[in-house]
């Protein structure tokens, strides 16, 4: 969970959405099992407490662990209302390129300075939901050289600090006041054909010079360029943001190559719009260019509740505290590395 500041945070203790970039991470997504939805909700009334569990005797490498609801889990386990901008991500066609919507009950994104504290804390989650979910993705994300994707190119310059990313992210919903949105997608690259480009047409088609990372400037920018389609500007002239959590991923064996997509909002129409403007083009058929490079293989949006939400939703009964370790052991260990108990029979 974030360290909270009362000036910039809302009454509810929101996830950790907004965190320092990390050098590790893993995105789960998994769908739910019939009748399995309790005991989805009762793992993600615990994960505040697993990740401390996990993460306990590692504080400076900052594990957290984000979970995003999808729409139908959302009815199925919490009923209505729905959070007012909750729905299945929407395919998008255009002319060339396609952004597929494909299936996802629960996210869960994990990030820390080691990747062995997010592949515990995984493990343990998926302990918990055995037989009760199926994995239909999982990325082991990584950070490339100076935050640049495996396209060469620094990755989440134009990210909202402080009070201006709380304001990208954090909804004011009364009944969901806190929560944020949140839309991924994996995308891989045909390296052998950007690699192939010269360094002066590949940051044509991003919008920004490589070595530097400054923006082009408007008069060298192409309107089809990675940043101009995703700059997107209210009518009362508002630059609108989001946070991006993006990952590199990559498989040598199998020459897969990619970045995993993560975009949190306060309102998913923002990121929606990007894409539309990305796969469809604004006007139509001005797609964005990095897609002749780079191709989307999923496509999911989730809503982030807040900490006391999960804990405690709405209707359930706060008598008793909810666990913090997980699935108990017969002999009350973690079975985490040096916490595994030992019998003293």
């Amino acid at each position: 969970m974030e360290p909270h500041d009362a000036a910039a945070e809302p009454a509810s203790l929101s996830q950790e959405v907004i965190a320092a970039p990390s050098q590790a991470g893993i995105a789960l997504v998994l769908t739910v099992r019939p009748d399995a939805e309790g005991d989805v909700k009762d793992v993600l009334a615990d994960l505040g407490g697993m990740t401390r569990a996990v993460g306990f005797g590692y504080q400076q490498d900052r594990l957290s662990c984000v979970a995003g609801i999808g729409s139908g889990l959302w009815e199925r386990t919490y009923g209505r209302p729905l959070p007012a901008d909750l729905h299945p991500f929407r395919q998008l066609v255009g002319a060339i390129h396609t952004a597929p919507s494909t299936s996802g009950d629960l996210l869960f994104h994990l990030r820390a300075g080691r990747l062995d504290l997010c592949f515990e804390l995984a493990r343990q989650l998926m302990i918990r939901l055995a037989g009760s979910v199926d994995v239909v993705d999982e990325v082991h994300g990584f950070r490339y050289f100076e935050q640049r994707d495996l396209l060469g190119f620094v990755d989440g310059t134009e990210n909202p600090v402080g009070a201006a990313a709380v304001a990208a992210v954090r909804i004011q919903d009364a009944a969901f006041t806190g929560g944020s949105y949140v839309i991924v997608q994996k995308y891989v690259h045909d390296l052998g054909t950007w690699d192939a480009l010269p360094v002066e047409e590949q940051e044509r088609v991003i919008g920004r010079h490589k070595l530097s990372d400054i923006e082009l400037p408007d008069a060298e920018k192409p309107a089809n360029s990675h940043v101009a389609v995703n700059t997107i500007v209210d009518a009362d002239g508002t630059q609108r943001q989001i946070v991006r959590a993006n990952m590199a991923f990559g498989t040598v064996g199998a020459g897969e190559f990619g970045t995993y997509f993560i975009g949190y909002a306060a309102r998913p129409d923002v990121i929606e719009t990007m894409l539309e403007n990305m796969f469809i083009g604004n006007p139509p058929g001005n797609h964005d260019r990095v897609l002749d490079f780079s191709t989307a293989l999923t496509g999911g949006l989730f809503f982030v509740p807040t900490v006391d939400f999960l804990e405690a939703p709405p209707g359930s009964s706060t008598d008793a505290p909810p666990t913090t370790t997980g699935k108990a052991q017969a002999d009350g260990s973690l079975a985490i590395g040096s916490l595994k108990g030992t019998s003293t029979s």
